[in-house]
This record gives structure tokens, C-alpha cells and sequence, in this order.
């Protein structure tokens, strides 16, 4: 007797689960500048990295179709994650909290409603826009062919659109905006180059391990 397959395929449940927490977590994340040698990044472009990444990876997997669900989905966590957010910023302190950790709170979750209203537009369309970009470039019959580049160009093109989109939202006419892009898109475009192509073929790798299911002959490597 065969054992019936599960009614969601493991891969697009355990990349579901993963794809809602790197939504909450990649704000926070941004609250932190890192020096990645002569590049300088929020920390934040770790986690949509990964988003990029799974996104991507049930686009190829499941389809372009489901991957869309997958992003617009993605509100839903963020949306909750936010709103908890001003909860709980909104509520006073407990008089025996650790005092740096009053000061320091606000600022490491607290956003202007300008820069939220900023994450949401730039995720919503950056990220649709990378499963767009890699699904087109799959073509017809082009399942397991070339994954890690599709991949690589779909995050680059997107990286682009999500810096000048949340850049431009959250600091136009308040600050010089030019130079904060350049620095941005070239830190997001060489960690998009260096990173995406192995994260990617690992991620399809892991999904058809879960899923019991092998590679085309093509293969997945680059």
C-alpha cells in the first residue's frame, strides 16, 4: 500500500515557515550597520537575502504561482510583527526593567511610520518582482537548468528595486538620498553575486530532498 503524499509538500511547508520568520526578523536586523571590508551594510539585507532565496526556490519548485502566494502571504507576519511592535512600544515599561535596555528598545524596533509604510511597499514589490524575473527566465521546459543564475540575476534586479524603493519613500526631501543608494546597491549586488548562487542550489537541493524527488538531468549546480 503507498503511502499518500502529504497535502502540502514538505519543502513549501518547512520554506513557509522559514520565508515568515525572515520577514519579521530582516527589520529588526536592519537596525544594525555592518562593514563587510570596504562595504558597509544594514544587516537586514542577510535576511531578504534569504527571502530572495526561498522565494526563488518555490518558484522553481512549485511554480511561479505559488511562489507569489508565498510573498503576498508574507504580509500577514509582517503586518502582525508591526502592529505588536507599536503594542508594545505604546505600553509603559515595567519600573524594574533594565535601565539601557528602556533607552535602547525604541530604537532598535521602533520606525517612523514613513519608513514602515517604506518596508512594506519596497518588500511587496521587490519581492514579486524576483519571483517574476526567475520565472521568466525559466522559460518553458527549463525546470533545473541554470537555477543559480536565474537566481543571481532575479536578486540583483530586485535588491536594486527594493533600495531605490525604500530609500526614496523614507528619506526623500529630508536628506541627500544619491549616495546612500550607491553604497547600498553595490553592497546588495556583489553580496547577491557572491552569496544567492550556493544558497539557491542548496535550497532547491534541501526542497527535493524533503520532497523525495530527484533533479532533471541538467542538474542544479552551476
Amino acid at each position: 500500500m503507498e503511502t499518500p503524499a502529504p497535502a502540502i509538500p514538505r519543502s513549501l511547508f518547512v520554506f513557509s515557515i522559514l520565508y515568515g520568520g525572515m520577514v519579521c526578523m530582516a527589520g529588526v536586523l536592519g537596525v544594525k550597520q555592518v562593514a563587510l571590508g570596504p562595504l558597509a551594510v544594514e544587516a537586514g539585507i542577510f535576511g531578504f537575502l534569504i527571502l530572495v532565496v526561498l522565494s526563488s526556490a518555490v518558484a522553481e519548485l512549485h511554480g511561479q504561482k505559488t511562489a507569489t502566494a508565498l510573498v503576498r502571504f508574507g504580509f500577514v507576519p509582517l503586518f502582525t510583527s508591526a502592529a505588536l511592535i507599536q503594542l508594545v512600544l505604546a505600553l509603559p515599561h515595567d519600573p524594574g526593567m533594565y535601565p539601557p535596555a528602556i533607552d535602547a528598545f525604541p530604537i532598535v524596533v521602533g520606525q517612523s511610520v514613513r519608513m514602515m509604510l517604506a518596508g512594506f511597499i519596497s518588500y511587496g514589490i521587490s519581492q514579486t518582482l524576483n519571483v517574476f524575473i526567475f520565472g521568466k527566465l525559466k522559460g518553458k521546459e527549463g525546470q533545473g537548468r541554470l537555477v543559480w543564475f536565474r537566481g543571481m540575476v532575479a536578486s540583483v534586479i530586485s535588491q536594486i528595486v527594493d533600495t531605490v524603493l525604500f530609500i526614496s519613500i523614507s528619506f526623500y526631501g529630508e536628506r541627500p538620498i544619491l549616495g546612500l543608494m550607491e553604497g547600498q546597491m553595490l553592497t546588495k549586488v556583489v553580496l547577491s553575486i557572491v552569496l544567492v548562487p550556493f544558497l539557491i542550489t542548496g535550497f532547491v537541493a534541501l526542497g527535493r530532498w524533503l520532497d523525495g524527488t530527484r533533479a532533471p538531468a541538467e542538474g542544479l549546480a552551476p
